[in-house]
């Protein structure tokens, strides 16, 4: 028996539209979290990654698990990809990643193995968290590069997304799949 996935849950979110002059933090978070909104319409888990390096995006990514049928499709890697493709380089030391949600283990370490120098998570997950949630892959005895780690800005907003995400996910399911 093959079962069709349902469609996404209408998405309540809006894209946010920041200011081109003041490329801070919550400047490059918000464009991950528009990465986020995009995933949530591709039927996704809404987590979206932008990597910016000397004050330029060089890199972008949101979830595509699902539509690729790739484990390994997170938004992270993808943006990680895409950075080492425009720099021409896989050793990102200057560049920040900035995600909406704290990397998995398998995120984490590509973020370590591509010596990136700063990473910036929204939400912490304390279940599958690979920077300190429910392992610490940066923190690890004997690596040979750590990133900077800092967390929580725009926390509120990416948490809502997420969560209304799955809220409303659940809802839909439980009205079962469609058979095909």
């Amino acid at each position: 028996m093959v079962y069709a996935r349902k469609a996404a849950p209408d998405c309540p979110f809006q894209k946010r539209f920041p200011s081109q002059l003041i490329r801070d933090d919550v400047f490059y978070m918000t464009l991950a979290y528009n990465e986020a909104i995009d995933a949530w319409h591709s039927n996704e888990v809404p987590i979206g990654a932008v990597i910016e390096c000397e004050g330029q995006v060089v890199g972008k990514g949101s979830n595509q698990v699902e539509s690729a049928n790739d484990p390994t499709a997170h938004a992270e890697m993808i943006a990680i990809t895409q950075a080492a493709n425009s720099l021409e380089d896989w050793r990102l030391n200057k560049a920040t990643l900035f995600v909406t949600k704290e990397p998995c283990p398998m995120c984490s370490g590509a973020a370590i193995m591509s010596r990136l120098g700063r990473l910036v998570y929204a939400v912490p997950d304390s279940k599958m968290g690979g920077l300190g949630g429910a392992f610490d892959v940066n923190g690890y005895p004997g690596m040979n590069h750590t990133s900077i780690i800092d967390k929580g800005v725009l926390h509120d907003d990416c948490l809502e997304l997420i969560q209304t995400f799955f809220r409303l996910k659940r809802e839909s399911e439980s009205e079962g799949f469609d058979k095909v």
